[in-house]
């Protein structure tokens, strides 16, 4: 599920969310999780970009109907090529987003408002304190060793899923497959200014899309965290 699907708020408002003040999505929040909850038999697994913390005085994750998580991080010299993308901005704009505290997305386009944060206090707020519910995941890893990375998600999940399936599940979760799936049958989180939304899924892009400027305002913006995921680049990791 997509935590910010709008009909879900729809459905529990009574009426569409559009034109709806923030204050009323937000108030809608923690009860629309909930219903999450009863969308299938067993364990629901829903998907959020928010960060981990409050909007309006709401908490974004309604933690009383949350069992546990798995975190993606990504490094964000690779993120902002993204974000460009996504967004339709500038090089130099989808970095000043990603250094942006404020940096959220309006209501539209069939989702509610996602509150982002930075990359560094995104990061910062789901991993600065060990959480036994919490994995977390470096993209990188899920690239370079899929099998290792997902059988670890799996086992926190306490999933036993046969090696066959799991074999499966990597192959059908790659992203040449996923790029062609949404080039056969589309995909509703693309943004409208971009073609696709499974664009690359490369790791190390910035090496060739970004300036030597570029990548040392990414550094002062996100060094701190980005040295704790082994992100800094080896000419810079001693600085």
């Amino acid at each position: 599920l997509g935590e910010s699907a709008e009909g879900w708020y729809a459905r529990r408002a009574g009426r569409p969310t559009e034109g709806m003040p923030l204050a009323e999505v937000m108030a809608l929040r923690p009860q629309v999780h909930r219903d999450f909850t009863t969308a299938f038999p067993d364990s629901v697994f829903v998907k959020t970009h928010n960060f981990l913390g409050e909007c309006d005085g709401v908490p974004l994750h309604n933690m009383d109907v949350t069992a546990g998580g798995l975190y993606v991080v990504r490094n964000p010299l690779d993120v902002v090529i993204s974000v460009r993308h996504h967004f339709g901005l500038s090089m130099d704009e989808a970095i000043a987003r990603l250094a942006d505290p404020t940096a959220a997305t309006q209501s539209a386009g069939g989702h509610v408002a996602e509150f982002h944060n930075s990359w560094s206090k995104h990061v910062e707020s789901w991993t600065a304190i060990p959480n036994p519910a919490l994995h977390v995941v470096r993209y990188e890893d899920m690239l370079d060793h899929p099998r290792r990375s997902f059988g670890q998600m799996v086992a926190f999940l306490g999933l036993k899923p046969p090696k066959e399936r799991l074999r499966r599940a990597i192959k059908f979760s790659s992203f040449r497959v996923l790029k062609g799936q949404e080039q056969r049958d589309s995909f509703k989180e693309r943004s409208e200014h971009s073609d696709a939304f499974f664009r690359e899924g490369q790791k190390d892009q910035w090496r060739n899309l970004l300036t030597s400027a570029q990548v040392d305002r990414i550094i002062a913006d996100h060094g701190e965290q980005m040295a704790r995921f082994g992100y800094l680049p080896d000419d810079r990791a001693g600085s």
